[in-house]
């Protein structure tokens, strides 16, 4: 009676070990999300100027609206490739559950794209001027917000996968939903950068990213099966 479970986790990290391998052979793609991240966060002192309390201030809203932008450029590929190939099919028609499949897919998804941004908070933060606190908040903000992003944008891709030219409607689903990461993460490195406690913003996005996690596999895989019928 317990074999199914074994057969569930061993699908489970085979697809994940697919996704990652299917990103390391189009890595040029897979770097295209950071690389722009890098970019916005990079000209934003050009273009305001070298003021450190001007980058103090707002260094921690640009790194958040640069990572929600490169989490959006990269949304459409969990999905769309497999979708135009039938491998989304096949997983539906597979014996486990497509929420649990969906899962793996978003974790990858994350692995590659949320987790590049994180690394890179540190270089960011000295560029931005941020003090060692502001900092290790971001990084704190990033590692509990950016999954959540993958998770909520998994629902949205899923809704939209079938459409030849979604993007923009993507946008307009998933955009909105962001909105209380983005103030959250901003919030706690600001707070931080004034020496205020930052326990309630950490405390609210480690909830959201707990809902997430429980609450969205289920209508991604509810919207992915309304995308293949």
């Amino acid at each position: 009676m317990s074999a199914p479970a074994p057969r569930l986790g061993r699908a489970f990290l085979a697809l994940l070990r697919r996704d990652l391998l299917l990103t390391y052979r189009h890595r040029a793609e897979a770097v295209n999300p950071l690389f722009f991240f890098v970019l916005v966060v990079t000209l934003f002192p050009l273009g305001v100027g070298a003021d450190a309390k001007l980058l103090h201030a707002m260094g921690p809203g640009v790194v958040w609206v640069a990572a929600l932008l490169a989490a959006m450029l990269s949304l459409d590929g969990i999905f769309r490739s497999d979708f135009e190939d039938g491998t989304l099919e096949q997983l539906a028609l597979s014996a486990h559950p497509l929420s649990v499949l969906v899962l793996a897919k978003v974790i990858a998804h994350w692995l590659v794209t949320g987790l590049p941004l994180l690394l890179m908070a540190p270089l960011l933060g000295i560029l931005l001027s941020l003090s060692g606190a502001q900092t290790g908040v971001l990084m704190a903000t990033l590692a509990l917000g950016t999954p959540v992003l993958s998770l909520v944008g998994a629902i949205g891709v899923a809704l939209t996968v079938g459409l030849r030219r979604g993007g923009v409607l993507l946008s307009l689903l998933v955009l909105p939903l962001y909105v209380p990461v983005l103030i959250f993460a901003s919030n706690a490195v600001q707070a931080a950068g004034s020496g205020l406690p930052v326990s309630g913003q950490l405390f609210m996005l480690g909830a959201l990213l707990v809902l997430a996690l429980v609450l969205t596999p289920w209508p991604t895989a509810a919207a992915l099966r309304i995308s293949l019928g």
